[in-house]
């Protein structure tokens, strides 16, 4: 932050008297409820990179729901992006505890405009990932008319730990959830301060993949989160249904995550210090990462932190999902999953053989096992990895999709359901097929030839922007040019497949999401 000369405080003064100013080349300064940033200009969109929208986490913020930035008197430079919240893993190096850091697109030349707010929650297993990396950047996204937000969130043990001392010294009882109040929060601040940006606090969509599928689904069904979003596109994740299918041991339960955090707290030496959380709140950021050393997998289970069913910012009960009919936020939805959602859990398996599978299965639907296996049937090893592959892609991602869309049509509000199965000639896509992910160039136009994408890509991409914008705007994805997407309906059970056209299909995996359906510990049947 540069200091004030009074030279500064005049130009400061007028651009706030008009709330922005767009030049050719540059964007001026935005008045903020917290203070004054100015971002830079490319090719028309304005960028505001690294904005704080809540106090940093640390020291006695640890583990405490997010404060209000304090407010500065200069001009905050938002020229860059905000550290990654701690983890393991590629962004280690750039990730700090001091991470709470929102960053806008906008195409907005003044303040007065009225633009759609799409608002993008990472995904990363609620462990990993961050608002900074390239396939999130908002510009080409904003170019069709929205103004963007992408947002960091608490991760790991340091976003979702759920301990008893947590929540004895909470006056809520709350313990855990961390992360998900993180992205409350700046869903608060896009509330009260994307107006100076362009765009319409009034009409918000929320929209996320993996992680932050999950989390976009159990923000429409948080007490915490009523008026803050107006629509919602959950790709490849429901609402913690169906994780417990990817792992066990992601399954919203509290108590079982509690257990976790006092592991961690053994970990950490500290669960039997005279002042436990004093002790775990003076740890380093990193050691609690890796102390936690979060690797579980498809065949074992370990420690894993991410959103609970806590009563507070989120139901009581997991069994809540059976009602979302009546709890959830009456906003339209756009949910669906991928061709190949369970490929890239495989990568770097080996040694699938029969008896592995039947293993897998077995942990996951006990007595009902072999049910599950002539659902998802394998005649030798050589068909393990495809019959994985399928049922992470039903169990994990398509069933919960139509899930939430039957819950949404029970309470008389739309849903879109569809299924991505584009392959694009990258390296990543000829080794895993359409993978968890693989729609994320498309939605932000973020691709070039270089990596492999193709005229036809690029022409799907504007296809999918087209789609997303509109919903964004109206609630409905349909408009000029595009192929029509009905609206979810059990009777009919239409969706549409993203493929080498677009087109519309129906009765998506029905078999195998009647059957999970049946199985699952929610009582899905109606």
């Amino acid at each position: 932050m540069k200091p004030w000369s009074w030279g500064i405080v005049a130009a400061v003064l007028i651009e706030l008297a008009f709330g922005m100013l767009a030049g050719a080349d540059g964007v001026g300064v935005v008045a903020l409820d917290s203070g004054p940033v100015r971002g830079t200009a490319q090719d028309g969109v304005g960028a505001f990179l690294g904005i704080p929208y809540a106090a940093p986490p640390v020291g006695e913020l640890r583990w405490k729901p997010p404060q209000k930035p304090a407010p500065w008197s200069g001009v905050l430079e938002a020229s860059s992006f905000g550290p990654a919240c701690p983890q393991a893993g590629p962004l280690e190096a750039a990730s700090c505890e001091d991470c709470l850091y929102l960053n806008v697109w906008t195409p907005a030349r003044a303040s007065g405009t009225k633009l759609p707010v799409m608002v993008w929650l990472h995904g990363g297993g609620f462990n990993f990932g961050a608002a900074s990396q390239p396939e999130y950047h908002g510009r080409n996204l904003a170019r069709q008319g929205v103004v963007v937000v992408t947002v960091n969130y608490r991760l790991g043990p340091l976003g979702y730990l759920a301990h008893p001392a947590l929540a004895a010294e909470s006056p809520s009882a709350m313990a855990g959830n961390y992360g998900l109040l993180d992205q409350i929060e700046a869903l608060k601040w896009v509330r009260r301060n994307i107006a100076a940006f362009g765009g319409d606090p009034d009409t918000v969509t929320i929209f996320g993949q993996s992680a932050g599928s999950r989390s976009v689904s159990l923000l429409t069904i948080s007490p915490l989160s009523q008026g803050l979003f107006h629509r919602a596109i959950a790709q490849s994740g429901g609402p913690i249904l169906g994780s417990e299918y990817l792992t066990p041991a992601f399954n919203g339960d509290l108590e079982a995550v509690s257990r976790m955090g006092r592991e961690l707290s053994v970990r950490l030496d500290c669960a039997k210090a005279a002042d436990e959380l004093a002790c775990l709140r003076a740890r380093p950021s990193m050691d609690v990462v890796r102390a936690a050393d979060c690797k579980t997998g498809l065949f074992e289970d370990g420690l894993f932190f991410a959103p609970v069913f806590d009563g507070q910012a989120l139901p009581p009960n997991p069994a809540d999902l059976t009602d979302l009919a009546g709890s959830q936020r009456r906003v339209p939805m756009i949910v669906g999953s991928t061709g190949n959602e369970g490929t890239a859990y495989l990568r770097g398996e080996r040694g699938l053989t029969v008896g592995k599978y039947e293993a897998f299965l077995a942990a996951r639907f006990d007595a009902r096992a072999d049910q599950a296996l002539a659902v998802f049937p394998v005649s030798g090893d050589a068909d393990v990895a495809g019959a994985i592959d399928r049922f992470i892609t039903v169990a994990v991602n398509a069933q919960p999709a139509r899930f939430m869309a039957r819950a949404l049509e029970r309470s008389g509000c739309g849903a879109y359901l569809y299924r991505f199965t584009r392959t694009p000639d990258t390296t990543r896509a000829r080794e895993l097929g359409a993978f968890h992910g693989v729609d994320l160039a498309y939605v932000f136009g973020n691709m070039s030839e270089a990596d492999g994408y193709t005229a036809a890509d690029r022409e799907l991409s504007r296809q999918v922007m087209a789609y997303w914008v509109n919903f964004a705007r109206t609630g409905d994805p349909n408009g000029p040019g595009l192929a029509p997407w009905p609206m979810y309906r059990a009777a009919s059970d239409e969706f549409l497949e993203f493929a080498d056209t677009v087109r519309a299909g129906k009765d998506l995996y029905k078999q195998q999401c009647d059957f999970i359906d049946r199985v699952s510990r929610f009582g899905l049947t109606r």
